[in-house]
């Protein structure tokens, strides 16, 4: 396997990532929490627009993967200006966002900070706003005051070791809602979303529908599919979801 390249951003992070030169729109993806861009479909992303000849920057978010920092000692604040840097150095011109989970949330930030730079946008099982109407609104009182007293709190996960969450990761994530104002997206959008995701609610997905505006804008439900959404028809659907934002931008 390869080894990344790095990009120190204006913070001083230090970015791990993977750059593949190719016709645009490039492609960008967004992982998810505590994932990073090893993942089954990143990759299987990358392999598909590498056969098409298509540009394609995958990264890993500080405090994950490959790149610096703590995962505790980040927030949703630090990883949008990790995505925003990562965008503004290592691409050209208009690219097609995928993110993935909270990398859907990430990218509904970028959208809304730079939408000259999109030309389209997929996301898969999409996480706005969960720091809050995810993880404080399904605390207990215990858990609450947990953070507030203690600095954080920790979640049983099905995807290794504990979750921590900060209460700087929830204060900051208040800063950062994009289901509260207007978000208006003028460029082709595809949703996708899985109904037996068990993190993300397929409820999540109708109300991210409902409150963005824009004239091209689609949500797909997959029957069954869960939040890994890494079934072979599924990597396919989203590949398809990306053709088709390309096909709609070249239109």
């Amino acid at each position: 396997m390869p080894e990344p390249n790095f990009l120190e951003t204006p913070q001083g992070r230090r970015l791990a990532y993977h750059k593949s030169d190719g016709t645009g729109p490039e492609i960008v993806f967004c992982h998810g929490l505590r994932s990073d861009m090893e993942g089954t479909k990143v990759l299987f992303l990358e392999d598909w627009a590498r056969a098409r000849g298509l540009g394609f920057l995958r990264f890993d978010c500080s405090g994950h993967g490959q790149s610096s920092g703590r995962f505790e000692e980040g927030c949703i604040g630090d990883w949008a200006e990790d995505a925003a840097a990562a965008l503004t150095s290592l691409t050209t011109g208009r690219v097609v966002l995928v993110g993935s989970s909270m990398g859907g949330w990430l990218s509904l930030l970028l959208a809304r900070d730079m939408p000259d730079r999109l030309a389209g946008l997929v996301t898969i099982a999409a996480a706005p706003d969960f720091t809050e109407d995810g993880f404080w609104t399904g605390f207990s009182e215990a858990q609450r005051a947990e953070v507030l007293e203690h600095g954080s709190t920790s979640l049983p996960s099905d995807y290794g070791e504990p979750l921590v969450v900060t209460r700087k990761l929830i204060e900051d994530g208040r800063q950062r809602l994009v289901l509260r104002s207007p978000l208006a997206l003028s460029f082709p959008v595809r949703f996708l979303q899985g109904t037996a995701d068990a993190d993300v609610d397929m409820t999540v997905a109708l109300r991210l529908l409902a409150h963005v505006t824009g004239e091209d804008i689609r949500l797909t439900l997959a029957k069954g599919a869960d939040h890994r959404f890494s079934e072979l028809a599924e990597l396919e659907l989203i590949a398809a979801s990306v053709s088709e934002v390309i096909e709609r931008t070249a239109a």
